[in-house]
């Protein structure tokens, strides 16, 4: 199975490198790429761990972009983890992440609902280039006894919308789609069934996008029809994986069970030189 679509503990994935490996390989995984938001952080201890398994790596990221005042994820993919523009604008994201934790936290404490997370706490979380975000907020929700479970810490003060919520600031999806460009990577938009802003795809084939994300969980087979069909009229490429946020992260039926048909995988290798390590 082909599963470009995994987050690790260095963003909001509960499973650390060597241990997702673990996990997607018995899962049937056989070639994954680790996609933690705004970070690369991963990438070079799930490689090592992928290496030793025999299992094919893509290195790869999900970037939080902002348009019409929603996030919109954009998955790249065979980037340079090194170049400095995207590394500098990567530190720029994760800053801008602790500054929204900051944010939601001060205003949990205006709420009645203070949590247990300290300066310290969200400088310390995101320190050797980890990404702290809400999921991180809604943790100590739950330990804090303000919510049942992450879900409900979400739909009941982070949300958008919600009493807590914060928005982002952050790059426009096209000027993403540049950056990975630049990075010696393709594109893909991320889950779009769940985004629900199809419009924009046409703005993103204008700045350059590569893939859309088809195979995704939140998925029906009528919107895994829709995106490939698109994609197909509009000469771009399809990308799909699990989501896999580790054990207890409410994200984890998709391991094993989503994936890239192996054509569409070469198909999106070859269009980037074929750059996997293995």
């Amino acid at each position: 199975m082909i599963d470009l679509h995994l987050h690790t503990t260095a963003s909001d994935g509960r499973s650390t490198p060597e241990a997702l490996v673990d996990e997607a390989f018995a899962a049937g995984v056989r070639t994954l790429a680790v996609t933690d938001h705004d970070t690369m952080a991963a990438v070079a201890a799930v490689a090592a761990a992928a290496a030793a398994r025999g299992m094919r790596f893509v290195p790869g990221i999900e970037i939080t972009a902002v348009a019409r005042g929603r996030d919109v994820h954009m998955l790249g993919y065979f980037l340079d983890a090194g170049t400095g523009e995207l590394a500098a604008f990567l530190d720029a994201q994760r800053a801008d992440r602790r500054r929204r934790v900051v944010e939601i936290v001060g205003k949990l404490r205006e709420l009645g609902a203070p949590v247990a997370v300290t300066p310290d706490d969200i400088e310390g979380g995101a320190g050797g280039g980890r990404a702290i975000g809400r999921p991180f907020v809604a943790q100590a929700l739950v330990s804090a006894g303000h919510a049942r479970d992450i879900a409900d810490a979400f739909d009941t003060f982070l949300g958008d919308g919600r009493p807590a919520f914060i928005p982002r600031r952050g790059a426009s999806p096209a000027e993403v789609v540049g950056l990975i460009a630049r990075a010696g990577g393709v594109s893909s938009l991320a889950h779009p069934g769940k985004l629900r802003l199809d419009p924009i795809i046409d703005e993103l084939i204008d700045a350059g996008l590569t893939a859309i994300e088809a195979y995704h969980p939140d998925h029906r087979d009528a919107d895994v029809e829709r995106y490939v069909s698109r994609a197909r009229s509009s000469g771009l490429l399809v990308t799909g994986g699990s989501d896999y946020h580790g054990p207890g992260s409410g994200r984890t039926s998709g391991l094993g069970q989503v994936g890239l048909p192996a054509p569409d995988f070469e198909a999106l290798a070859a269009r980037a030189g074929r750059r996997t390590h293995a």
